[in-house]
């Protein structure tokens, strides 16, 4: 395990004050200094309560025992206990590298001291980069295990396993810091960090929101967790406006709770869902729950169902970009290794989530995982583990979906400088594949873990980011609108999405290598539609595309955009069905009005010649709506040819725009 499990029952005491250069807190060692050892005294004696409470009873106090230490340190620098105490609480600590000079001094005032000196100091150089120092001392503590005798028994078998673990973590380190991946790492800043720990951010597809967690002295109720004398996590947001980032504001409530842990998981890619993690240990272990925004309101967070909650521990968790899969973590029976990661699959039908599925044993090792995140581009999944080739504790690796097989690649190290020694993990990448942020101890940083913004120098990521605003086209207020996704070539609806009621803003993210029809529709509004036709090999893009609807009224007229026929004919091709069926539920619904369906074409070809294909292909989508039950005496099929074009012929882009069917309401 990453996080130190010491114990200092298993250490081998001498008595310190027979140590060569030890120096005991004696008045025989002081006389001139009564007041001084009197008050190093009492912070040791606090600090040892904090500290044996840490070992022992399963608190994590070691923050406050540190400080305490120190001041005895800095009184008595000499004595081996205090010495060893200190780096043993730097080990636990956000500082692990500052443990290194007081357990090399353990070492030095005694380098006999005991076998788990040897596994400290190999940790303190592990985490310092100091390989080959690290492997020696790791070696060392396993010749000393292996020296006890009785080598069968499980407990010196799995000791044994942890440091060939340790000595294999600094050989693969030793050849990733060989060859750094070219990246800048930089501090956010004030506005995000501050000087409590700040961490787990999840962004919006677009890195337009960034939420985050913090334990922070403005928690909500102010509380502080008994086990480690922090103040409780609570959940923060900020948005980028005007190129940065404004200040970071706790989301208070419902999104918050009082004294009780409130923590980020996952961001759906237009931000209107956000998924956390509550401490429920009395209520079933740690829970995942989602909160909605509704305009620019959070709606209470509600737990989510028990295929995904468990009585074990939840901890962690990803949306795919199309809402329809739920990446999770469990430490639930019959897993791999501790935590292990899940999916699960969202029923249209019952518009429940399916039962979960562990990724398997390429994704998941007898160690733990955690931290899952899978890109915008839905088929690459990124996520911290102890396993496959650590240089250190969590590191973050990626593996990517083969579509066609459904099997995941061996996970790749993504590389130093990102992954260090220390533990990696909650690691999130925008859309373009540009900017990743995750959450790092920096010696530039503000006090405590930071966030951080990683910037690649090559993006390769095959994503289209379609956003706007749907509004009302005659008072121009924005509207709340339904928008469904679908693969034209499969006929089938991918997805649906909501536009924020209060801006009328909306998200939707497109990996390449599909033509999609996006419906956008709202009761009492002709719908409007969109195609995108990307190829497999389209690199990110952001589309911008806003979208007046125009009320049911006389006159309203929209493009049909999903429409398609064969070349140079009037046969409907199945990829307009979706677009069909949206027509036929709008007439459905609206059992009086009248319409035209017109076509129209770019000037290729005679008068004669357009105008009649024209009419064909609209008198082919009038015959199709009622073979749908929709009656012929409500339609007008009119074929426009050339006549009306509504952008230039002189580009493939302008005739492409002009080659249309139209809909329009002659009377309701």
């Amino acid at each position: 395990m990453k996080y130190f499990k010491i114990l200092i029952a298993a250490i081998i005491f001498f008595p310190f004050s027979l140590l060569p250069q030890n120096v005991e807190f004696t008045k025989e060692n002081f006389p001139n200094d009564r007041n001084g050892l009197k008050e190093a005294k009492k912070n040791i004696q606090e600090a040892d309560g904090y500290f044996y409470q840490s070992q022992n009873a399963g608190y994590k106090l070691y923050s406050k025992a540190l400080p305490l230490y120190l001041k005895a340190n800095d009184f008595n620098p000499k004595n081996i206990l205090i010495n060893y105490q200190i780096g043993v609480c730097y080990l636990h600590s956000s500082f692990k590298k500052k443990s290194l000079s007081y357990l090399e001094k353990v070492g030095t005032l005694n380098p006999t001291i005991g076998e788990n000196l040897h596994y400290y100091l190999g940790q303190s150089y592990h985490l310092n980069m100091d390989w080959d120092k690290a492997i020696q001392e790791y070696q060392t503590h396993k010749d000393m295990i292996s020296a006890r005798g009785h080598s069968d028994k499980p407990e010196q078998k799995a000791e044994i396993l942890e440091v060939d673990k340790k000595i294999a973590e600094c050989k693969n380190g030793m050849e990733l810091v060989k060859k750094p991946i070219p990246v800048l790492i930089e501090n956010l800043g004030s506005e995000i960090n501050s000087s409590f720990p700040d961490y787990r951010p999840v962004i919006s597809a677009d890195e337009s929101v960034l939420i985050f967690t913090s334990r922070r002295d403005n928690t909500a109720g102010g509380g502080v967790d008994v086990h480690d004398q922090m103040y409780y996590e609570d959940i923060y947001i900020s948005t980028y406006e005007n190129g940065k980032w404004i200040a970071a504001k706790n989301m208070g409530k419902p999104v918050n709770s009082e004294n009780r842990h409130d923590a980020t998981l996952a961001l759906s890619a237009d931000a209107q869902k956000l998924f956390i993690y509550l401490d429920d240990m009395d209520r079933g272990g740690g829970n995942i729950y989602q909160c909605n925004q509704k305009g620019t309101f959070w709606e209470k967070p509600e737990k989510m169902s028990h295929t995904i909650n468990t009585k074990y521990h939840e901890s962690s968790a990803s949306l795919s970009a199309d809402g329809n899969i739920l990446y999770f973590v469990s430490n639930k029976a019959k897993g791999f290794g501790g935590h292990d990661i899940y999916k699960t699959e969202w029923d249209k039908t019952t518009k429940q989530w399916g039962e979960s599925e562990n990724l398997g044993t390429v994704i998941n090792t007898p160690y733990e995982e955690h931290g899952v995140f899978i890109h915008p581009d839905g088929k690459t999944i990124y996520f911290s583990s102890e396993g496959h080739k650590t240089m250190g504790g969590f590191d973050i690796f990626k593996s990517v979906l083969d579509k066609k097989t459904k099997q995941w690649s061996t996970p790749e190290n993504i590389g130093y400088p990102i992954n260090t020694p220390d533990d990696d993990i909650d690691y999130v990448v925008s859309a373009s594949g540009k900017h990743a942020y995750y959450s790092s101890f920096r010696a530039d940083g503000h006090g405590e873990k930071d966030i951080c913004i990683v910037t690649a120098e090559i993006s390769s990521a095959e994503v289209t980011i379609l956003k706007g605003t749907i509004f009302d086209a005659l008072t121009k207020q924005p509207l709340e609108a339904e928008i469904e996704l679908v693969d034209n070539q499969l006929n089938l609806i991918i997805s649906t999405f909501t536009s924020n009621s209060a801006t009328g803003k909306y998200l939707v993210s497109l990996p390449s290598g599909r033509n999609y029809g996006i419906a956008v529709s709202k009761q009492g509004y002709l719908f409007q539609s969109e195609n995108l036709d990307i190829p497999a090999s389209a690199a990110y893009q952001e589309i911008v595309k806003d979208f007046g609807l125009n009320s049911l009224s006389v006159g309203s007229k929209i493009v049909l955009k999903n429409i398609f026929f064969d070349f140079d004919k009037a046969t409907l091709r199945a990829e307009s069905a979706s677009e069909l069926e949206r027509l036929t539920k709008l007439l459905t619904d609206a059992p009086t009005i009248e319409i035209e369906i017109s076509g129209h074409t770019d000037n290729k070809g005679s008068d004669e010649y357009n105008r009649k294909l024209s009419q064909s292909r609209a008198q082919a989508v009038v015959d199709y709506l009622v073979k749908k039950g929709i009656e012929k005496s409500r339609f007008t099929a009119k074929g426009y040819g050339k006549t009306k074009p509504v952008a230039t012929n002189d580009t493939d882009e302008g005739r492409q725009l002009n080659r249309r069917t139209e809909f329009e309401i002659l009377s309701k």
